[in-house]
């Protein structure tokens, strides 16, 4: 898979909306990591690119194409530079707050809360029950 001419040109957009030149990164090629067998040992597709007046580093290894990392990895780079410019949250950041806060401790006072709201809850519930009414026939 190749990158398309529309998505080559939208990035260099950002980058040029971003104040990000090609004259300021610095871009280096390695070897990547993991699955991919002899193929990733011999080949150097892994990209390193960093912005120097800014110091961000990106490190994008998502393909195994060289040409489709370089993409990925300023387009990476456009995020995080346009996250620190605007003070906005990127999904992936705005996705592990989420999580984080998911996972974190209720303190005791809202846990307290929670299960008072469950206990009334319950006395709702069982107010709908059916009510069974017992004759005596004699």
């Amino acid at each position: 898979m190749t990158i398309s001419y529309e998505k080559q040109k939208a990035l260099e957009k950002k980058m040029a909306e971003l104040h990000i030149f090609e004259k300021d990164l610095e871009e280096q090629f390695v070897r990547s990591s993991g699955p991919g067998g002899q193929k990733v040992n011999r080949s150097a597709s892994c990209v390193y690119v960093r912005h120097i007046p800014t110091g961000m580093e990106v490190k994008c290894q998502i393909s195994r194409s060289q040409i489709e990392n370089r993409y990925f990895a300023r387009r990476i780079l456009c995020d995080k530079i346009a996250s620190k410019i605007l003070q906005q949250k990127t999904a992936a950041e705005h996705e592990a707050y989420r999580i984080k806060k998911q996972k974190k401790r209720r303190s005791r006072k809202t846990k307290q809360k929670m299960l008072e709201a469950k206990k009334e809850r319950a006395q709702t519930k069982k107010l709908r029950h059916k009510i069974t009414v017992h004759s005596r026939e004699e």
